[in-house]
């Protein structure tokens, strides 16, 4: 690999990792800094909206509210193709869901992030993101 391929890989991840960072600290404006201005998001298969960054910010903070999470990537493969790249990489989600009566519950997502990243004159950014859910499972306890 060449100096480019590994800093255009590092970049990517980095903004993999802030783009888990910025939802589990709740600054959705820091989005605006990860996607293109023209980026589709597709959250349908995890029964979110596919649509526009502004409406998939307005989503996020309707629905993400104090809830404790934890977004953990891996496994990330990037094919870069000039100034464009594919990038699918797991993602471990543990989320502590409001109580209901005393009881304890935290969910588990597990699905794969497959993003389409482009060259912009501001760095790597994310053009479309899909989500393509794997699993969820929920524990109880009081």
């Amino acid at each position: 690999m060449t100096i480019q391929e590994l800093s255009d890989r590092a970049e990517i991840t980095d903004l993999l990792t802030d783009y888990c960072s910025a939802i589990d600290t709740n600054d959705i404006d820091a989005l605006d800094n990860i996607f293109t201005d023209d980026a589709r998001i597709d959250y349908s298969k995890a029964g979110g909206p596919k649509a526009d960054l502004k409406t998939i910010k307005e989503f996020l903070r309707a629905n993400l509210g104090d809830l404790p999470r934890q977004h953990i990537i891996s496994n990330i493969k990037v094919q870069i193709n000039g100034n464009s790249a594919d990038v699918r990489s797991l993602c471990y989600n543990p989320l502590e869901l409001p109580s209901q009566g005393g009881i304890l519950e935290v969910a588990f997502w597990g699905l794969w992030y497959n993003d389409k990243f482009i060259r912009t004159s501001n760095g790597w950014r994310i053009q479309e993101k899909v989500t393509q859910p794997c699993y969820n499972w929920k524990i109880q306890r009081k």
